[in-house]
């Protein structure tokens, strides 16, 4: 396995280009990977994050090099915006309900954490000086493709859960905002993205049942669920090289593996990665197609030729990605 799972270096004129930096949800999962990785490059970091899901403790490597500042603020919050967006020329908004299940029976959070708070957002980057906003998307918007690997033109996109349709509406809000007031947008549609720091998905949700009850495991779903996985050290890269390269006022970028993995292979994986042997994997039977749960897409694997043509490369593919972020999970909690 190749464990290049280092940030990228970049050229010091995008360093330049980037300026101070904010990163909404910046003590989440995704995000404090992202703080890391700037502050690796010498970039000044602003920390956006109520604390609701995130922690300090994600940001204990970033803010050792004093190029971080953290803010505790909500994005609903018009004076505490104003406050971090100072000075701010580039931002990752990453803050969002990550929550792809729970949607079904409460729609709410997703539109309110999601889409409202990304329109309050941009209601204040349009009176700023911000020059780019990178947006974390999802590869749920893409719903259920007849296309696979879904390339990002491809169309009608027609989400099946509450939040993939939160992403979809979130990327239409950036992409009039970005027209209509000049600022430059990335948008970047990810696969599931595993590693350390995660708290939630599949990954984890496999680790604390076995930790409950290391004879027995109950997948959701029959277990045939199929899906592209990527390591959150290629997912951050791939906002490098797009950041470095791409040369549009709008571009989406699919990032992802070129193989995918069913939900059974990764339930060995995590027994193999715990010590456990012989035991038994019980599927509930999920939806009637088998889904574990109402809004799960069964099979998704992404087209990531654009990304790739820019010179990003994932690390890990779908399998090391979930081995690797057992491997990190397990050692978190042992650290505990």
């Amino acid at each position: 396995m190749n464990n290049n799972n280092l940030p990228l270096t970049l050229d010091s004129n995008i360093v330049e280009q980037i300026g101070t930096t904010l990163v909404t949800g910046g003590a989440g999962f995704i995000g404090s990977h992202v703080a890391d990785a700037l502050t690796f490059n010498n970039v000044q970091v602003k920390i956006l994050d109520n604390l609701s899901t995130g922690r300090l403790s994600n940001l204990a490597k970033s803010r050792s090099t004093k190029l971080l500042k953290f803010i505790k603020g909500d994005l609903k919050n018009s004076e505490q915006l104003k406050i971090a967006l100072k000075n701010i020329t580039t931002v990752f908004h990453i803050a969002a309900n990550p929550e792809v299940r729970s949607g079904f029976e409460k729609p709410r959070p997703a539109y309110d954490q999601n889409i409202k708070n990304t329109f309050q957002l941009l209601e204040a980057i349009r009176k700023s000086k911000v020059e780019c906003v990178i947006f974390s998307s999802s590869s749920t918007i893409y719903g259920e493709p007849d296309l696979i690997p879904t390339p990002e033109n491809f169309g009608p996109l027609k989400p099946i859960s509450i939040y993939g349709a939160s992403k979809l509406a979130c990327e239409a809000l950036l992409s009039s905002f970005c027209h209509s007031y000049g600022f430059k947008t990335l948008i970047f549609r990810f696969a599931n993205v595993v590693g350390s720091r995660g708290r939630h998905g599949v990954i984890v949700d496999f680790i604390n049942k076995l930790r409950m009850n290391s004879n027995k495991l109950e997948i959701l779903g029959d277990g045939k669920q199929s899906k592209s996985y990527i390591h959150v050290s290629d997912c951050v890269n791939g906002f490098f090289t797009a950041l470095s390269k791409s040369t549009d006022k709008l571009d989406i970028f699919n990032v992802g593996n070129d193989d995918k993995i069913d939900v059974m292979s990764i339930a060995r994986i995590v027994c193999r990665n715990m010590g456990l042997q012989n035991v038994k994997l019980i599927p509930t039977g999920g939806t009637r197609d088998g889904g574990g749960w109402v809004g799960d897409v069964k099979t998704m694997q992404l087209n990531a030729a654009r990304l790739k043509a820019l010179g990003w490369k994932p690390n890990f593919s779908s399998s090391e990605s979930v081995d690797l972020a057992c491997k990190e999970l397990l050692q978190e909690l042992a650290g505990q």
